[in-house]
């Protein structure tokens, strides 16, 4: 009689049970303890969504040959896991909520909702006097006419620095706005047309809002820093769905306070922005709390995706989001 082949998949101890329901039967779920000074045997490890205590939990581990985040960004977890093991990340699980973020951001930013929830929150009209915005009032045919309120998406030209998974869904979920999408990543591509990284200074002054959504890396580290900020439009939108640091904080913060440019922020360096930081009262600077990826449609999409790796792991099959590959 063959015996199944079975594997020990290691979950946190608080795991809902309709999370579950698509794992195979092979799967054995082990719940693992917060607070568990034990050691516990597992082959593959979903890791919990960016604890704070990973390390430490990961440390009461044997056995385990694979790594699953379900977050897009693993920057957080190389420092501590060993080479030997098969991380994979939640490439593809953000790009629902992710996405749609970034174009809530923007049109919040143009059609300028910060800016007049304060109006409201003081319960004010401001009206025709509420916009003060020199590079958008001082040219153009509306002189004498009226002052311009808000702007439109349609026509813009939009930079996606990090055209992957995400930057796909975001460029999917502009395109019926009639944007004009200018696609950089680290490497050119021709189906559809990605500039590559060292393209970056000749595209950005052709960019009236320019998102970067980059993983954290070296590299990526101050992508954007002054030259590139100065090198922006002015009044160009900054969309930063990617981590803090990838953007320069002091150069934005010079740059924003200089009229020259706007942001959203998702991310920022440092995170969590104490109270004080001058970036919470930056002019023309929209902040959300790394908030993006959080809805709740996102955890039951992560956990789809974490039993099909299961159930690739089990057929031998090659999983996806390979990290680094430790030949599991």
């Amino acid at each position: 009689m063959q015996t199944r082949c079975m594997v020990r998949v290691g979950v946190d101890e608080n795991l809902s049970p309709d999370l579950l329901v698509d794992f195979p039967s092979e799967a054995e779920i082990i719940r693992i303890p917060r607070n568990a000074a034990q050691e516990f045997a597992i082959d593959f490890w979903i890791l919990p969504f960016a604890r704070k205590d990973a390390a430490a939990a990961f440390s009461r581990l044997t056995g385990v040959k694979v790594v699953q985040s379900m977050m897009a960004g693993v920057d957080w977890i190389l420092p501590w896991l060993p080479k030997d093991i098969t991380l994979c990340d939640g490439r593809g699980i953000h790009d629902i909520s992710t996405s749609e973020w970034v174009v809530t951001a923007i049109l919040s930013s143009l059609k300028r909702f910060p800016l007049y929830r304060d109006l409201q929150n003081r319960q004010e009209w401001g009206g025709q006097a509420a916009v003060r915005d020199g590079y958008m009032n001082e040219t153009g045919p509306q002189l004498g006419q009226y002052r311009i309120l808000s702007e439109d998406l349609s026509g813009k030209s939009v930079l996606i620095v990090g055209y992957g998974s995400i930057g796909a869904a975001i460029e999917s979920r502009l395109a019926p706005f009639g944007i004009n999408a200018i696609r950089v990543a680290r490497s050119a591509r021709s189906t559809p047309e990605v500039f590559p990284v060292s393209e970056l200074h000749r595209l950005l002054p052709h960019a009236d809002i320019v998102i970067t959504i980059v993983p954290f890396t070296p590299e990526t580290d101050k992508l954007f820093g002054a030259r590139e900020l100065q090198l922006m439009k002015p009044g160009a939108l900054l969309v930063n769905a990617a981590r803090g640091p990838v953007v320069d904080t002091d150069a934005m913060l010079e740059a924003l306070n200089a009229g020259k440019i706007r942001a959203a922020l998702d991310v920022t360096d440092p995170e969590p922005l104490p109270p004080g930081h001058p970036l919470w009262s930056a002019p023309g600077c929209l902040i959300t709390p790394h908030i993006a990826g959080s809805t709740p449609e996102f955890i039951h999409r992560a956990f789809r995706f974490g039993a099909a790796q299961v159930r690739r792991y089990l057929a031998g099959e090659p999983l996806e989001n390979i990290v680094t590959d430790a030949g599991y």
